[in-house]
């Protein structure tokens, strides 16, 4: 694909799925768009046969790190709290940013899920930007819709994504590289 028709691509794709997910957070004015989307369409997009940008690490990933995140504000004793950006760094807080991610990134090495963009998501959550339970759960919905727009984009686009998971590097291209 000439740089031209891939920097169309990305341009496209990248304004297709925030564009989605903003006229739903229009209409039911709740959190569909947070920072962390930005990069895993951009991954989606740019990167489509990555094993990072499949469905399965998507999903998995930000998953995890809603969870994560949340598990880590309750632990702390954070879920009432106002968000770091209001209340400023406590130790509690650094506890939780620093624990959400690392389990995060643990889990995720483990299921060999590996997605960047949820590292950005437990964050989020763990530095009291996203709380409630309706947030966490629109911030998952919000993931799955920006998936499903840039698969569907992929395959009219010539650029798909795999059905779930990017197929595995074959273990003789693994010992080449």
């Amino acid at each position: 694909m000439g740089q031209v028709r891939q920097s169309a691509h990305a341009f496209v794709g990248s304004a297709l799925a925030v564009v989605v997910a903003g006229v739903v957070a229009l209409v039911t004015h709740q959190p569909w768009l947070f920072p962390s989307l930005g990069p895993a369409v951009m991954l989606h997009v740019e990167k489509p046969h990555s094993p990072e940008s499949s469905p399965r690490n998507t999903l998995i990933g930000h998953g995890v790190a809603l969870l994560a995140g949340y598990g880590f504000l309750v632990a702390c004793g954070l879920a009432d709290n106002p968000s770091v950006l209001q209340e400023g760094v406590s130790a509690p807080r650094i506890v939780a940013a620093a624990g959400s991610l690392a389990v995060t990134a643990l889990v995720l090495v483990l299921l060999k899920a590996s997605h960047p963009p949820a590292g950005a998501t437990t964050l989020i959550v763990s530095l009291g930007l996203l709380t409630t339970p309706t947030q966490l759960l629109v911030a998952a919905g919000a993931v799955v819709l920006v998936t499903v727009v840039d698969w569907l984009y992929g395959r009219l686009s010539g650029r798909p994504m795999p059905v779930w998971a990017a197929p595995e590097p074959s273990s003789e291209g693994a010992r080449r590289g």
